[in-house]
C-alpha cells in the first residue's frame, strides 16, 4: 500500500472514530465527566478509560504495513492528556501504548511505537501544568501530534532491530500518520470543546429556567407548603415546563395536581402512587421511565413516566414535587436535573419560611419588651401631671385620667402586632391633652393627615414617642415653647410619616446616638426615639430606617416610610 492510499484509508478511520466519540459524548453517561475542573476520582477514571479505549481503537482502526501498523493512536492519548491533565495523559498513554507492545501485530516496531504513544500522552498531560486552560486549544493538539509523530518515526528508525525494514516502513507510513494524527488530534479537541460548550449552554439555560420559575413561585412558597401555595406553584411550573402534569404533595396528601390525570390524581386526597411514598420514605429523587414503576392502580392512568423529587424542611422530607410524562410528552434526564434543581430551591424556601417565622416571633417579643419600657415612662409623666390638677381642678384631673385610661387601653391592645393609623393618632392626642394641660400654650400641634390614611396598619407606638421626644427635648426648652407638625401622606405603596418641630434641635453627635445599636435602657435618654428606629429596622429592614434632619437652634425633622405589611 502506498502513502496516498494509506492517507485515504486512515482518513476514513479518522471520521469513524471522531463520529463514534461524538456519539459517546452526547448520548451516554460519558458526557457527564468533568474535564479540567477539579474532577473526582470517578470522573478521572472514566476519562482514563475513555481515552485509553480510544487509543486502542486507533490501533485496531489502522492498516497493516510491512509488519507494522499505520494507526491513529496518538490523537486519542494527546487529546486525553490535554483535557484530563497529567494523570489521564500518562494513564491513557500506558493503556494504549502497552496494548500496542503486547498485541501480536506488526512485531518488529511494537516497542518504539508503544513507547512513543506513552511519551505523547505524558507530554500532553504534563504540558497542561504550564499551559493551564490554554492547552485545550486545537493548535496545541495539532502541534503535539506533529511533534510526537515525528518523534515516533525517529524512534522506529532508532529502536527497530532491522534498520532496513524500518526505513521502508517509515517511508510509507510517516506522512499519513503525521498528517492524519495531527488533523485527528485537532479535530478530536474541537469536537470535545463543542460538546462541552453546548452542555455549558444547556446548563446555563436550565439554570436560568430554574431561577425564573423560582422567582415566580417564591412569593407563594413564602407562606409555607399549603394547598394554596402548592396550587399556585404547580400552575407556574406546568405553564413553563413541557410535561404532562405537575403535582405537589405533603407527607400524606396531594396538595395540587395540574395537567392530565386530574380525574383520579385529586388534590386534597391521600397519595395513591407507590413511587411517591418511596421518595417520602427514602428522601431520594426518582426517575421512572416505565408506567409500572409509578405504582398508580387506576386502569386508565395516562402517565408513562415520572420524576419525583423530595422537598425537605428542618432536615426531614416534608413533601414531593412531581413531573408526569405521557406518550406525547416524554420525560428525559434534562427534566430530571430541572426537577432536582427546583426541589432544592423550594426546600431552601421552606427552610427560610421557618426562619422568617422565628424572626417574626423574636421581633414581636422585642416589641413587647420595649413597650414595657415605654409605657411606664409615659405613665409616670402622666400621673405627675394629673396629680398637679387633683386639688386645683378635679374636673380637669378627671378628664385627664380618662385620656390616660384610653391611652393605656389602646397600648395594651397593641400586642396584636399592628394597629390602624387612627389609633396611633388617638394615642398622640391623649398624650398631648395631658402635656398641654401642664404646659398650656407652650405646646402647639398641627395634624396634617391625608384622607384615606387612617386605616393604614402600622406598628404600635411608632409615632407617639417621636412626638413625646419633640415635646420634652425640643420645644419645651424654649421659653415660649413651639409647634409640632405631624404630616402623613401616601406615596406609592408606602405611607410617608413626618414629625417636625421648631425646637432647639440637635448636633450631629446627638443624631448619631439615636441610631446606636446599644442595649436600650429605660433610664437612658432618647429611649423612645431609639426604640422606634430599632423596631422599624427589625420589622421592615434597614432600608426603612428614618431620616433625621436637625441642627442646633433649627429644630428637628424625622421622616420615614411604612410599607403595607404582607400579613397583618
Amino acid at each position: 500500500m502506498n502513502s496516498d492510499a494509506l492517507i485515504l484509508a486512515l482518513a476514513e478511520r479518522l471520521g469513524l472514530i471522531v463520529a463514534g466519540a461524538f456519539l459517546l459524548l452526547t448520548i451516554t453517561p460519558i458526557h457527564k465527566m468533568r474535564l479540567r475542573q477539579g474532577p473526582s476520582w470517578r470522573s478521572t477514571l472514566l476519562q482514563i478509560l475513555f481515552f485509553g479505549a480510544a487509543g486502542i481503537l486507533g490501533t485496531y482502526g489502522g492498516n497493516l504495513v510491512s509488519q507494522s501498523v499505520a494507526n491513529l493512536r496518538a490523537m486519542a492519548v494527546i487529546t486525553g492528556g490535554l483535557f484530563g491533565g497529567p494523570v489521564v495523559g500518562i494513564a491513557s498513554g500506558l493503556i494504549a501504548g502497552g496494548h500496542r507492545i503486547l498485541i501480536d501485530i506488526g512485531g518488529f516496531s511494537a516497542v518504539p511505537c508503544g513507547l512513543s504513544t506513552m511519551i505523547e500522552g505524558a507530554v500532553a498531560g504534563l504540558l497542561t501544568l504550564y499551559l493551564k486552560e490554554r492547552s485545550v486549544d486545537w493548535r496545541w493538539a495539532a502541534g503535539l501530534a506533529l511533534g510526537g509523530e515525528t518523534l515516533h518515526m525517529g524512534m522506529v528508525l532508532a529502536l527497530s532491530h532491522s534498520f532496513t525494514e524500518a526505513v521502508e516502513l517509515v517511508r510509507i507510513i510517516a506522512a499519513p500518520m503525521i498528517i492524519l494524527n495531527t488533523l485527528g488530534a485537532a479535530t478530536f479537541v474541537q469536537v470535545i470543546n463543542v460538546v462541552f460548550r453546548y452542555r455549558a449552554r444547556q446548563d446555563s439555560v436550565q439554570a436560568q429556567e430554574i431561577l425564573d420559575i423560582a422567582n415566580s413561585t417564591v412569593s407563594h412558597l413564602r407562606s409555607g407548603l399549603t394547598p394554596e401555595s402548592a396550587l399556585a406553584t404547580a400552575r407556574i411550573i406546568h405553564s413553563r415546563v413541557a410535561v404532562g402534569a405537575v403535582a405537589i404533595t405533603d407527607e400524606t396528601n396531594v396538595l395540587a395536581h395540574i395537567g392530565v390525570g386530574d380525574d383520579h390524581h385529586l388534590a386534597g386526597r391521600p397519595i395513591i402512587t407507590e413511587a411517591t411514598r418511596t421518595v417520602l420514605e427514602t428522601g431520594q429523587p426518582m426517575f421512572l421511565s416505565a408506567k409500572e414503576g409509578i405504582g398508580c392502580g387506576h386502569p386508565n392512568c395516562p402517565f408513562a413516566s415520572a420524576i419525583i423529587v423530595p422537598l425537605t424542611k428542618g432536615g426531614s422530607v416534608a413533601g414531593t414535587l412531581k413531573f408526569y410524562g405521557t406518550a406525547s410528552k416524554s420525560l428525559d434526564l434534562l427534566l430530571f436535573e430541572l426537577g432536582k434543581g427546583l426541589g432544592n430551591l423550594f426546600s431552601t424556601q421552606l427552610e427560610l419560611e421557618n426562619i422568617q417565622i422565628t424572626e417574626r416571633m423574636l421581633a414581636h417579643a422585642e416589641i413587647r419588651r420595649l413597650q414595657a419600657q415605654i409605657n411606664p415612662h409615659f405613665l409616670f409623666n402622666s400621673l405627675n401631671t394629673i396629680t398637679s390638677f387633683c386639688r386645683t381642678s378635679p374636673e380637669k384631673a378627671r378628664s385627664l385620667l380618662q385620656d390616660l385610661s384610653s391611652y393605656l387601653r389602646k397600648s395594651l391592645e397593641a400586642s396584636r402586632g399592628f394597629v390602624p393609623l387612627s389609633e396611633e393618632l388617638d394615642q398622640i392626642r391623649c398624650y398631648l391633652a395631658i402635656e398641654q394641660a401642664r404646659f398650656g400654650e407652650r405646646i402647639r400641634i398641627d395634624f396634617d393627615v391625608q384622607e384615606g390614611c387612617e386605616s393604614w396598619p402600622i406598628p404600635p407606638l411608632i409615632i407617639q414617642p417621636l412626638v413625646e421626644n419633640s415635646v420634652r427635648h425640643g420645644i419645651l426648652a424654649h421659653e415660649n415653647g413651639g409647634e409640632i407638625r405631624v404630616q402623613v401622606r401616601k406615596e406609592g405603596a408606602c405611607l410617608h410619616v413626618e414629625v417636625k418641630d421648631d425646637g432647639v434641635g440637635m448636633d450631629q453627635t446627638q443624631v448619631n446616638r439615636l441610631f446606636a445599636k446599644t442595649r436600650l435602657d429605660s433610664r437612658s435618654g432618647g429611649i423612645g426615639v431609639r426604640n422606634c428606629f430599632q423596631r422599624l429596622e427589625q420589622i421592615f429592614g434597614p432600608s426603612y430606617l428614618p431620616q433625621v434632619v436637625s441642627a442646633p437652634g433649627q429644630g428637628t425633622c424625622i421622616d420615614f416610610m411604612l410599607p403595607m405589611p404582607a400579613r397583618v
